[in-house]
């Protein structure tokens, strides 16, 4: 069973930096692809990052691309995402996840629904 556990969280002033990470258990076969998703008040749940764990490719939002960076630390079992020049429209909750699916790093990635393990989600409030 994978568990996937977000911190770093908080309030970050617009053009500042926030690092959010996310430490994952459980069988690495069961956690191919890594990734960030968010959900704002009101609005859908958004991909933000994702990151293949094999090879360490990477897919990333158009919204965030240039800004954000996903990477991983595999011998924590830990994922980042480095939030740089966050913009108000950032603020959401974003939630970690994982599954065995090895694609999300193809054209188009993968939606929601493949994704198998979900974290309690951390906070990001960006002020202007």
């Amino acid at each position: 069973q994978v568990q996937v556990v977000e911190s770093g969280g908080g309030s970050v002033q617009e053009g500042g930096s926030l690092r959010l990470s996310c430490v994952a258990s459980g069988p690495a076969t069961s956690r191919n692809c890594m990734g960030w998703f968010r959900q704002a008040p009101g609005k859908e749940r958004e991909g933000v990052a994702f990151i293949y764990t094999g090879r360490g490719s990477t897919n990333y939002a158009t919204s965030v691309k240039g800004r954000f960076t996903i990477s991983q630390d595999n011998a924590k079992n830990t994922v980042y995402l480095q939030m740089n020049s966050p913009k108000p429209e950032d603020t959401a909750m974003y939630y970690c996840t994982a599954t065995p699916d090895f694609r999300c790093t193809n054209m188009g990635g993968l939606t929601a629904r493949a994704y198998n393990y979900w974290g309690q989600g951390t906070q990001v409030t960006v002020s202007s």
